[in-house]
């Protein structure tokens, strides 16, 4: 049986947290009283405000190895509990970022390295759209070498990463942002994010060539975006999906395929991490950026799971006590 919560060091309070018994995405996940966690080392306790429910669960629920203590992700809330050896946070303050294990329940065991300061006044469901999907989509900008007045096109563009990709393209002030996703029913979504075309995975052209694809859903898509790139265009791959590309396209007109992973980037450059998010809070408050989310109460994680299992999620799906 396994509990999302927090591994236990000392004893603290109670609080609600949601089981999981074993494998498969239509077991009950029903919400039991655990004990609350208590921070060793070089941690924090988070009372979470919101916590989001992305592909990764899914994944771990269809067979892949899951944490003791439940599954991860990002999370929005204030700390409850400083332990030893942390410095730069206070009880009180309001947090957003990712935690590995434990996250469906009332308070987590967060890292200082993992974590970074939200603005108090932001509502909870845009913070935690921001500091983990709108991270990324701002990084693999970055990344692709983006400068204004390039087109680029967008896979996944209805997902929590996604279609925040879209908007920072338009905000940033690409020429033309072009949305690929996975059904046609989804084009509505995706224009009223700033998309100027919408193609779907299926059609047979994706349009004009563009100067850089962002692909976040890997597989037969890389190389359908590397097609899709003008000479001297960037992919960027940031999903665990994989995928192979033939170098032989890449050739004839200087394209390129860049790597990407946040995670990295976390480690080793925790500033930059906190310089996008600042961005990031910036083009919130100047209306450049409008997160998209289902948001259900906390103990409706089945529904939010099948959302995520049936891609039928539009911007980010995420749970709120």
């Amino acid at each position: 049986m396994l509990y999302a919560a927090a591994e236990i060091i000392g004893e603290g309070g109670h609080m609600r947290g949601i089981r999981f018994d074993g494998q498969g995405t239509r077991q009950p996940f029903e919400v039991a009283e655990l004990a609350e966690p208590v921070p060793g080392p070089g941690q924090l306790v988070v009372r979470t405000e919101a916590v989001g429910v992305g592909i990764g669960i899914v994944r771990m629920l269809a067979g892949g190895s899951m944490p003791s203590s439940g599954p991860g992700g990002e999370m929005v809330g204030h700390v409850a509990a400083v332990g030893p050896e942390v410095t730069g946070y206070e009880i009180g303050d309001r947090v957003g970022g990712v935690v590995f294990e434990g996250l469906y329940a009332d308070a987590v065991l967060a890292s200082p390295a993992l974590i970074s300061l939200v603005p108090r006044g932001i509502d909870a469901g845009d913070a935690l759209s921001l500091v983990r999907g709108g991270l990324i989509a701002l990084s693999v900008l970055r990344a692709a070498r983006f400068e204004r007045g390039e087109s680029v096109l967008v896979t996944a563009a209805a997902s929590g990463t996604g279609h925040l990709a879209v908007q920072l393209a338009k905000a940033l002030g690409a020429s033309r942002v072009v949305a690929a996703v996975g059904s046609a029913d989804k084009a509505d979504f995706a224009r009223s994010c700033g998309a100027d075309e919408v193609v779907t995975y299926s059609g047979e052209s994706w349009g004009e060539p563009v100067d850089v694809v962002l692909d976040g859903v890997g597989g037969e898509l890389v190389q359908r975006g590397v097609d899709a790139l003008a000479p001297h265009g960037r992919l960027v791959a940031f999903s665990a999906g994989g995928g192979t590309v033939d170098a032989g396209s890449l050739l004839g007109e200087l394209k390129s395929v860049i790597g990407f992973s946040i995670g990295l980037i976390s480690r080793r450059q925790p500033e930059l991490v906190d310089e996008r998010r600042a961005e990031l809070w910036a083009l919130l408050a100047g209306g450049a950026l409008r997160p998209a989310a289902t948001t259900l109460p906390f103990d409706r994680l089945a529904e939010a799971v099948e959302l995520i299992e049936s891609r039928r999620n539009l911007g980010r799906v995420l749970l709120r006590h």
